[in-house]
């Protein structure tokens, strides 16, 4: 199966069971990449794993994204899932607010799960509904920020110990 195809056979067998729930279907590079609605994500990601036609069991990566200028999703969780057996991976996108950065928790269906939502909670500030343990997994409990957040300058514009040139200005 193509990647073509299984991008056209999973949108078909995911719009067929959840409907509206799928926002979008896109490729990106050799990726079918599917956005979801957040609220439907557990039962989505629950299906995608448990379907023996579909067999995605294996959740490679998750991780928090930042788009400030997104208004209304400007924060989004990012998922990869792998069927080892056929060789077979997709990438599901969610979006949401940055005033309510709620999503449920995987770690039901993945325990791998786990530190993963605790990163992206810790970096991006996204909550993960039925985490058991969503507590700062890097950074120091007292910080009051989320530094991936594309809110921070990426460097101090006072700097003089370097001179523009070596930042390709």
């Amino acid at each position: 199966m193509s990647v073509q195809e299984l991008a056209a056979w999973v949108e078909n067998k995911l719009t067929e069971r959840f409907g509206e729930a799928l926002l979008m279907t896109e490729m990106h590079y050799d990726f079918p990449v599917f956005y979801v609605q957040r609220e439907r994500l557990f039962e989505i990601m629950h299906f995608l794993k448990e379907d023996e036609s579909l067999n995605f069991h294996f959740l490679t990566t998750m991780c928090g994204v930042h788009y400030p200028d997104k208004a209304g999703q400007e924060l989004g969780m990012m998922y990869q899932l792998h069927n080892m057996p056929e060789n077979r991976r997709i990438r599901l996108k969610t979006f949401m607010p940055v005033g309510d950065p709620t999503v449920d928790s995987l770690t039901p269906l993945w325990r791998t799960a786990n530190w993963m939502e605790r990163e992206a909670y810790d970096f991006y500030g996204i909550r993960f509904k039925g985490h058991p343990n969503l507590k700062r997994i890097l950074n120091m409990d007292e910080m009051n920020y989320f530094p991936m957040r594309k809110e921070y300058p990426l460097e101090d514009g006072g700097r003089t110990d370097k001179p523009d040139a070596m930042f390709g200005r």
